[in-house]
C-alpha cells in the first residue's frame, strides 16, 4: 500500500547512502545489561564492528557507562584519532532505535537530529536510560548537534527506511502497535512522519516477520530502499521454512509498490540464513537485510553460512556497485535478538568534536 501526505517545505530524511554520513554511533554492551553472561564474546563482535567501521572510513562514536574498559579493548585502535568514547548511561545497545534521525534543511542544507521517544520496542523492556542517551551526548558536548525534540511520539529509526526523496517504506505491525503510540491510524502515522521526517509518501508493508524478533517486524530486518529505484529484501528459498508464506507476500506486495515517476522498483531477494537457535531451541533472527551503509561500503552481518553469506555479500555488491563490502560476524548480536543495523546510527561527521 502506498499512500502521499503533504510535504512539509525544507525538511527531508536523507538516505542513509548519502555522503555526509562520515560518523557511526555505537553503544557498547555493558555488565548491567541483558549481555553480561556473554560479554567476552559480543566485546569481540563489537570490536570487529568498529574495526570494520574504521576501515569504511568512518569515524565511530562509542557510548558507554565503562569507557576505560572500553578504551582498553580498543587501544590499539584509537590512536586512529578517529574514535571518541563518551560516557554515558544506556540500557541495551541497540542504537538504531534509541539514536537520532537525521535531517536536512534543504534551504541551506543543513543537517539537524530530530530525537522522538523510545519506549523499549513497546513497553517490553527498561528504556529509561536509553530514551535520554543521545541528548545525554549532546548535553556532554560529546555531540554538536542541533536537535529538535518530537517525545511525545515513539519512533524507532529501524522502523523506517529513507530513499532521501520524500519516501519513507514502513511496516505497518510496528508503526500500528498500540504499546507504542496508542490506537493510531495510517494517517496519523503519515502525518508525523511528513511534519517531522519531510516525508511526502509512505510505502506500507503488511507482510513479513522473523521468528526472534522483538520489535514487531521492523522494517530493516525485512527490506531495505536502496539508490536506483531500488529495494533488497527477504526471500525464502527455502519452501519448507516456517517464514516463506510470509516473506512470499511481503514479496507479493513489493511488487505491487511503485516509484514517485509510476515505474516498479528493481527488487533484489537477499537470501534468508539457515536456522540458527539459542540454548533453549528457539529460532534466532538471523537477516541479511540489518546491513549499514556508509559513503564508502556496506558493513553486512554473517552467520557462519559461507553459501548464505557469500550470495548475500554479492546481491550487496549488485546493488551498491562502488562501495566494498566488509563482513562482521554477527553471531553473537543475534542471540539477543538484533544484528548489524539495529547496533549503529549513521551520523555527520560535523557532530563530533574530533
Amino acid at each position: 500500500m502506498t499512500t502521499a501526505t503533504p510535504p512539509v517545505p525544507g525538511r527531508i530524511m536523507p538516505a542513509e547512502w548519502d555522503s555526509r554520513f562520515d560518523a557511526t554511533l555505537i553503544a557498547w554492551p555493558h555488565h548491567d545489561t541483558d549481555w553480561a553472561d556473554m560479554l567476552d564474546d559480543v566485546d569481540r563482535c563489537y570490536t570487529d564492528l568498529t574495526q570494520a567501521l574504521l576501515r569504511a572510513g568512518q569515524k565511530v562514536v562509542i557510548a558507554t557507562p565503562e569507557p576505560e574498559r572500553v578504551k582498553a579493548l580498543l587501544a590499539d585502535d584509537m590512536a586512529t584519532g578517529h574514535l571518541l568514547v563518551a560516557r554515558c548511561p544506556t540500557n541495551d545497545t541497540w542504537t538504531r532505535d534509541y539514536g537520532p534521525l537525521t535531517v536536512e534543511d534543504t534551504t541551506d542544507g543543513s543537517l539537524s537530529a530530530v530525537a522522538y521517544k523510545f519506549n523499549g520496542w513497546g513497553l517490553k523492556f527498561p528504556s529509561d536510560k536509553d530514551n535520554l542517551a543521545f541528548l545525554s551526548l549532546v548535553a556532554d558536548k560529546a555531540l554538536r548537534a542541533p536537535v529538535a525534540l518530537r517525545k511525545r511520539y515513539v519512533l524507532e529509526g529501524g522502523s523506517i527506511e529513507s530513499d532521501g526523496d520524500g519516501t519513507i517504506l514502513t511496516t505497518s505491525e510496528c508503526m500500528l502497535s498500540v504499546n507504542r503510540n496508542g490506537f493510531i491510524t495510517k494517517e496519523e502515522v503519515e502525518r508525523e512522519l511528513a511534519a517531522g521526517l519531510g516525508a511526502t509518501r509512505v510505502l506500507w508493508l503488511d507482510h513479513g516477520a522473523l521468528k526472534g524478533d522483538d520489535t514487531d517486524s521492523h522494517v530493516d530486518t525485512l527490506a531495505r530502499l536502496a539508490p536506483g529505484d531500488t529495494i533488497l529484501y527477504v526471500k525464502s528459498y527455502t519452501p519448507t521454512d516456517s517464514h516463506t508464506p510470509a516473506l512470499e507476500r511481503m514479496e507479493e506486495q513489493l511488487k505491487e509498490f511503485r516509484t514517485p515517476d509510476g515505474n516498479p522498483y528493481n527488487l533484489i531477494g537477499l537470501p534468508l540464513p539457515s536456522p540458527i537457535h539459542d540454548d533453549n531451541g528457539d529460532r534466532l533472527p538471523a537477516t541479511y537485510a540489518n546491513f549499514l551503509i556508509t559513503p564508502r561500503a556496506v558493513v553486512m552481518p554473517v552467520y557462519g553460512q559461507p553459501r548464505n553469506d557469500d550470495m548475500a555479500a554479492h546481491m550487496l555488491s549488485i546493488a551498491f556497485p562502488g562501495h566494498e563490502i566488509i563482513t562482521v560476524d554477527c553471531r553473537a548480536l543475534i542471540r539477543q535478538h538484533g544484528s548489524l543495523h539495529c547496533a549503529t546510527m549513521q551520523i555527520p561527521a560535523s557532530w563530533l568534536p574530533i
